[in-house]
């Protein structure tokens, strides 16, 4: 049945940033991931605590404005979908699956919100280089001053030199941020995955 259902081009483009975060997130050392475009590159990333539907909402919303404010758009798979999702696999069940671009066309991923089974609720969002690094330098510093007054316990994540976000397994938390956790640092080039993005 999952194979019958028909995808629309707004369902392949979330998707498929989907599995672009997951893969940053991915970046171990010798796992052989193809090298990235910089233009791709995770340059800050954040956990943001959104437990309710309400939370989820509003976020899409502020994150929805930013975008529109530097003539971006936002795509947001539907709780409908998501469900459909989580149905196949448990794998794939999330909270959120949000992607802001740039281009009528979806030219160009600019941010990506999502969660994993193993964080529900607790929202990563990730901001990359981009073709037009000021551009969304302003994206993401509108959106993240009104992420951290709305949700003040919002956190940093660390990005590795790759650009890659470590596991959650592997991540400790602190109160300035996560940091990869020292037993875990081997499958890491953690050189800076303590540093707090700028």
């Amino acid at each position: 049945m999952f194979l019958k259902r028909k995808y629309s081009c707004r369902d392949i483009s979330v998707a498929c940033v989907g599995l672009l975060t997951v893969a940053n997130c991915l970046g171990i050392t010798g796992c052989g991931v193809a090298a990235q475009p910089e233009s791709a590159r995770t340059v800050a990333a954040f956990e943001v605590p959104l437990p309710s539907e309400t939370d989820r909402n509003q976020f899409l919303a502020v994150l929805r404005t930013a975008a529109e404010t530097e003539g971006m758009h936002l795509d947001a798979a539907s709780s409908e979908e998501l469900k459909r999702e989580a149905a196949v696999s448990p794998a794939f069940k999330m909270t959120m699956n949000a992607t802001v671009w740039r281009g009528a066309n979806d030219a160009e991923a600019i941010a990506s919100a999502m969660d994993q089974p193993d964080h529900l609720g607790q929202v990563w969002i990730s901001f990359f280089t981009g073709k037009d690094p000021a551009l969304n330098s302003r994206l993401r510093e509108g959106a993240m001053r009104e992420i951290m007054q709305r949700w003040p316990d919002t956190l940093s994540l660390p990005i590795m030199p790759t650009g890659a976000i470590p596991l959650h397994r592997d991540l400790t938390r602190t109160p300035s941020g996560y940091v990869v956790n020292p037993s875990e640092a081997h499958k890491y080039d953690v050189a800076s995955a303590g540093r707090r993005p700028q």
